[in-house]
């Protein structure tokens, strides 16, 4: 049997079983959520990494001196691996917060309690992945600041070579820079995400949450407000994460750890620098997360009724 016999018999099996449907459709949600909101994290990521302007000033200069691509770089990195990332992301989250409420029925939705801890544990497993993948996407992001002075230096082009060149220059160890702070970031707001995301869906459309029958347009608007409350209580460690993984051996090491970071921005830049971005962030986490809740839904549903969508499609 050849490759691509292999492949044929396993995809039918394979979507068949019901944590392969919810693989495929969180793979679908964590591709519409980087398409909608990549040039959007891209402003995040520079802001947090500037000490002055605004959105729109980043916004214009970017525009202005290194086109509409630059809006964009870094995005091969996440895109190529949120199929997986997101599919990860979602499997886990089911299985956890399944497990951590047995004395729900195949048939009830689980606990509120067990929403929130299986999230919590969801960001502390994702993060595993996450860390060196959003490690390349910041060094890209912010490579012509990195090497606006060093025109000699020969800058690592896309995602695989930023990888390479990590490797090469930092080892392992480099890949996972900042990998602690990830983690710290990730499982209280993957808490507090799926825990908004359930509350407020079952707020707008009571029942939803057994009969799985709200619209898009609460799932739209309880994914965005998930993500929104989620980048609220998680957003100064995010600012000390971009700190400190924007660093590298090829220049000075400003910071020594996460508490050095802390102090040191504070102490530089006040305590405004910890909320730094925050405006785009949030923009963006409404959107990306209101399309990555709406798509995996959509798809799920589409996947387990055989393409038959049962969901209310009024806006």
């Amino acid at each position: 049997m050849n490759e691509s016999e292999i492949i044929m018999d396993f995809w039918p099996e394979f979507i068949a079983s019901s944590w392969g449907r919810e693989f495929v459709a969180g793979g679908f949600g964590g591709i519409a959520g980087i398409i909608s909101g990549y040039p959007l994290d891209t402003l995040r990521i520079r802001l947090q990494q500037s000490n002055s302007g605004s959105a729109f000033s980043i916004l214009r200069r970017v525009m202005s001196s290194e086109g509409p691509a630059a809006l964009y770089r870094g995005m091969g990195a996440p895109l190529a691996s949120v199929t997986f990332q997101n599919a990860m992301v979602f499997q886990t989250y089911a299985i956890l917060s399944r497990a951590l409420d047995s004395s729900a029925s195949a048939n009830d939705p689980p606990s509120y309690k067990s929403v929130a801890l299986g999230g919590l544990g969801t960001g502390a497993i994702q993060s595993i992945i996450l860390s060196p993948v959003e490690l390349i996407k910041i060094r890209l992001q912010l490579q012509n600041r990195s090497h606006a002075n060093l025109q000699e230096v020969a800058v690592p082009k896309g995602p695989l070579g930023v990888a390479k060149s990590i490797l090469k220059t930092e080892g392992l160890k480099g890949m996972y820079r900042g990998f602690v702070i990830t983690v710290l970031r990730d499982a209280p707001a993957y808490g507090v995400y799926f825990w908004t995301y359930e509350y407020m869906r079952e707020q707008f459309h009571p029942g939803c949450r057994k009969n799985g029958q709200e619209s898009v347009r609460t799932m739209l608007t309880a994914g965005g407000l998930a993500g929104v409350a989620s980048w609220l209580c998680c957003y100064p460690l995010d600012v000390v994460k971009t700190r400190l993984q924007a660093q590298s051996p090829s220049s000075q090491l400003k910071y020594r750890g996460i508490l050095d970071c802390f102090s040191r921005s504070v102490k530089e830049d006040g305590y405004c620098v910890l909320w730094r971005g925050l405006g785009t962030a949030v923009a963006r986490a409404f959107v990306v997360n209101g399309a990555v809740f709406a798509s995996y839904e959509t798809a799920l549903r589409f996947l387990f009724n055989n393409g038959n969508i049962q969901a209310e499609n009024t806006i």
